[in-house]
């Protein structure tokens, strides 16, 4: 299935029903009162958020919305039936903006949320409801109300509590199939990765928790770069960040220019994703020289802790997420 992460849609609320004009018509009742039922409401539009999509796949390629209209109201007093709700499914981490307006209506952040995004037409009264002292016989009811159109720009941020973040080919497809069931298709060339995946860790002790395999970010990542800012913003709603390094790629003559890439493309398209939690990993440890180019990394980088694995042979792993667990378990807990 293809990653879509952002689309438009337009949706339409039902109209309100007529509200009716009727008299009474019985045996031996010449001049019966009037009796017309009220029109029933339009369908609402609603937004659900789920937590079995992944992607706006569902809605790139039926763009159109509408909620049924309300029933015309009947004599007897008989109300007509309300317009069927429309309801729109999207994964968790939608965010829904009235295109026109560019107005925010609804961040999903949770699953199960719903939000009315457009409120089905109000129906028409009957002529019952226009008796007075001196009109008696109303001959008019009132119109349904019209629906709401609008059009909607449907965008998704992934929620995930680590995301893990490098330069093309720095293992990151290995890692996450590593610490989950999740299966990146993983070759040894660079954006491999072309859509962020999802996967689910569970660690000893802590309850399990999710990372997301963001596609490999270059020089210039935050001008559209490589895959770009298509995917730098489903780093803004990730907890964490793991910044994964190729070791083999260190120079030793500059050996901080591959994390000093990342960390610059962080920092121009978003000054807060630049001020998250980072865990700085090197990875590809089972490479020749890769502990000289390891201790040459950490006497320039400085860091408080720096952990070195292996995602091919697992080398260095368990710690890894132990620490992850740890460190999202306190993000919480604040």
């Amino acid at each position: 299935m293809k990653f879509i992460d952002e689309t438009q849609i337009i949706v339409h609320s039902g109209k309100g029903g007529k509200g009716c004009v009727s008299f009474r018509r019985e045996k031996f009742v010449p001049r019966g009162g009037p009796n017309g039922g009220d029109g029933g409401k339009g369908g609402n539009v609603i937004i659900r958020s789920v937590s079995n999509k992944r992607t706006l796949y569902h809605l790139h390629f039926n763009q159109q919305f509408k909620a049924e209209n309300g029933k015309h109201g009947q004599g007897n007093q008989r109300t007509g039936k309300s317009g069927k709700d429309c309801i729109i499914e999207v994964p968790v981490g939608t965010i829904i903006s009235d295109l026109e307006t560019e107005e925010i209506l609804k961040d999903f952040n949770h699953p199960n949320d719903e939000f009315i995004v457009a409120k089905g037409g109000r129906g028409g009264l009957g002529n019952k409801h226009f008796v007075t002292s001196t009109r008696q016989t109303p001959r008019f009811a009132q119109p349904g109300e019209p629906g709401i159109s609008l059009t909607l720009k449907i965008e998704l941020k992934l929620i995930a509590d680590i995301g893990i973040i490098g330069l093309p080919n720095a293992g990151k497809s290995t890692l996450i199939s590593r610490i989950s069931a999740a299966k990146p298709k993983i070759a040894d060339y660079p954006f491999t990765t072309l859509n962020p995946m999802l996967g689910v860790v569970k660690p000893n002790n802590y309850d399990p928790f999710i990372v997301a395999d963001i596609p490999g970010l270059i020089e210039g990542a935050h001008e559209g770069s490589g895959l770009g800012i298509k995917f730098l913003k489903h780093i803004e709603r990730n907890h964490l960040l793991l910044h994964l390094i190729d070791v083999s790629s260190i120079d030793p003559d500059n050996p901080l220019h591959a994390y000093q890439i990342v960390k610059n493309e962080l920092q121009s398209y978003d000054d807060e994703i630049a001020k998250k939690t980072q865990i700085v990993v090197l990875n590809k440890m089972d490479l020749t020289d890769a502990h000289t180019l390891a201790d040459i990394f950490e006497k320039n980088c400085k860091l408080p802790q720096i952990f070195r694995i292996s995602a091919v042979t697992g080398e260095g792993i368990h710690q890894l997420i132990q620490t992850m667990a740890k460190l999202v378990y306190e993000s919480e807990s604040t």
